[in-house]
């Protein structure tokens, strides 16, 4: 489904890549039965390839993706650039692992929910989008030229998806270098196509 951040990353970059897919807007617990016949690990984001083949795993499949694509690519060619790009795709995937852990902590039982790791992982996400913060500050437009690569993608993917599930951690107005920012890259057509609710 695109409320997942890894799920919605891997759709808008295939669309940024220009390769055709259609997407099932399945639950990993709603349609549990129906997702393990396509795949028995029922992972998402799941992509089957015409010749039947599974990849799994966000940024494998995006590598994938870009490996056969003749549209621009995600990533800056320049090898300094790369690096940062690089740098900022792994903060952002984290704090989409960050936010991911607080929604399943808050499915436990009260009674069950470890306090001292919730406090933990909530700042470690509080970390990770401090550090995105100073990164997108003067950004006008996208972060390496004119059109969004996947630090990009990434950046507002995670944002987005962390104020859906945990705006009580974070709380824009602290951001709004990163609001602003997102809020932007919404506006694009391939984010705009593949909304994440």
């Amino acid at each position: 489904m695109l409320d997942s951040p890894y799920v919605r990353r891997t759709a808008i970059s295939l669309r940024l890549l220009g390769i055709p897919f259609t997407h099932r807007n399945w639950s990993v617990f709603r349609n549990f039965d129906e997702f393990r016949r396509v795949n028995p690990l029922v992972k998402a984001p799941t992509l089957v390839l015409d010749d039947g083949t599974l990849l799994t795993e966000s940024s494998l499949i995006i590598d994938w993706a870009q490996s056969i694509s003749s549209n621009a690519p995600l990533m800056p060619d320049d090898a300094a650039q790369r690096l940062r790009a690089t740098r900022l795709i792994g903060i952002a995937i984290a704090a989409s692992e960050k936010s991911v852990q607080i929604v399943y902590e808050h499915k436990r039982d009260e009674d069950k929910r470890d306090a001292g790791w919730l406090h933990r992982v909530q700042g470690q996400l509080r970390s990770a989008y401090d550090l995105l913060e100073r990164e997108v500050d003067g950004a006008n437009g996208w972060l390496f030229g004119n059109t969004p690569t996947q630090a990009d993608v990434s950046i507002a993917v995670a944002w987005g998806f962390t104020q859906i599930v945990a705006a009580d951690v974070i709380d824009a107005e602290a951001y709004p270098n990163l609001a602003r920012f997102a809020r932007q890259a919404e506006q694009h057509p391939d984010f705009a196509a593949l909304p994440p609710v």
